[in-house]
């Protein structure tokens, strides 16, 4: 799969970068969200009472594709849904500092 939609970052390298403390955070529409260490956009969602289809939690089906307005993430594998530029899938990708998702609570 092809990195064109730049929301399929590598794991972060370099001496500088592992260094660096950056919080994860999630802003939908209605707010901001601090991400858990190694917690999923959407595990991040749900724990702040925000409602996101999904049917898989691994990005096979891609139900939970969600708008990305800002920011990057990272897929620790890469998912077999497709995904768009301006496109992540909350089930299974993990914020990259602060990202900001076209969604709101409901």
């Amino acid at each position: 799969m092809s990195d064109a939609t730049n929301t399929l970052t590598p794991a972060l390298h370099g001496a500088t970068e592992r260094h660096a403390v950056v919080t994860p955070r999630v802003h939908p529409r209605d707010g901001v969200l601090q991400a858990h260490p190694g917690e999923s956009v959407l595990e991040t969602l749900e724990r702040h009472g925000h409602h996101v289809e999904f049917q898989c939690r691994n990005g096979y089906c891609g139900a939970c594709r969600t708008p990305l307005i800002a920011g990057k993430v990272h897929y620790p594998t890469v998912p077999l849904a497709f995904v768009s530029q301006g496109e992540c899938l909350p089930c299974c990708c993990k914020p990259v500092g602060a990202i900001k998702l076209d969604i709101q609570q409901g």
